[in-house]
């Protein structure tokens, strides 16, 4: 595999977008670990667009345990779960406004293809936002299964595999009673991806990346 590397040892403003409370965690903690690991310093500003109140509190609980200590600040914002196609202007302002105040090196976000419309939307429009910006669209495991083949991959090491998986399940006892939100999903999805980039580990996040500049 050949590696595609961030400036090494410096810290980096890292904006992360999710449509709902746990998608940025299922979907790049790992990474956001690692990251921290390799850039001290590094700051990291979350948004997530829908919520609940116990959601949300679960969802900065989550964030504290993945950062540690490091910068971090999470906007939760109260669209309507399920409903933002229908509120498109109302979140396309909000882009706007996440735009105007901060400048990052590395944007996270949903993946294009995603099925689930409130992930779809969120995806379209930080493209739409974030045209000179590096863009990593992260998977999302569910129902529809339409995780795509990614293009680029994060090898984690056994420690962080096992602290992202932890952190889910500690920090979200909402969603425990659902089928798919297990200890064993996770590991597998993880396990699956470090299987195709040869992680010496075996575990790995992925990420589709549209456009990347050298």
């Amino acid at each position: 595999m050949l590696p595609l590397n961030l400036p090494n040892a410096e810290p980096l403003k890292v904006l992360c977008l999710g449509a709902h409370c746990d998608d940025i965690e299922i979907g790049c903690a790992g990474t956001l670990m690692k990251l921290q690991e390799r850039h001290p310093g590094t700051t990291f500003e979350w948004v997530i667009f829908t919520s609940e109140e116990s959601r949300e509190q679960e969802s900065r609980k989550a964030a504290a345990a993945i950062h540690r200590g490091a910068e971090h600040r999470v906007e939760v914002l109260k669209f309507r779960t399920s409903y933002l196609p229908f509120q498109g202007a109302e979140v396309k302002d909000q882009f706007e406004a996440i735009k105007a105040r901060t400048k990052p090196h590395l944007v996270f976000t949903h993946y294009l293809q995603d099925r689930h419309q409130d992930h779809r939307l969120i995806a379209e429009l930080t493209w739409n936002t974030f045209r000179d910006h590096l863009v990593l669209e992260y998977e999302i495991p569910k129902y529809e299964g339409d995780l795509g083949h990614p293009n680029l991959f994060v090898p984690l090491s056994e420690a962080i595999a096992s602290r992202k998986v932890y952190t889910l399940m500690s920090c979200f006892s909402s969603q425990l009673s659902r089928p798919w939100f297990t200890q064993d999903l996770f590991l597998a999805h993880l396990k699956l991806r470090g299987i195709e980039c040869n992680s010496p580990s075996g575990f790995a996040e992925a990420f589709h990346a549209q456009k990347v500049v050298l």
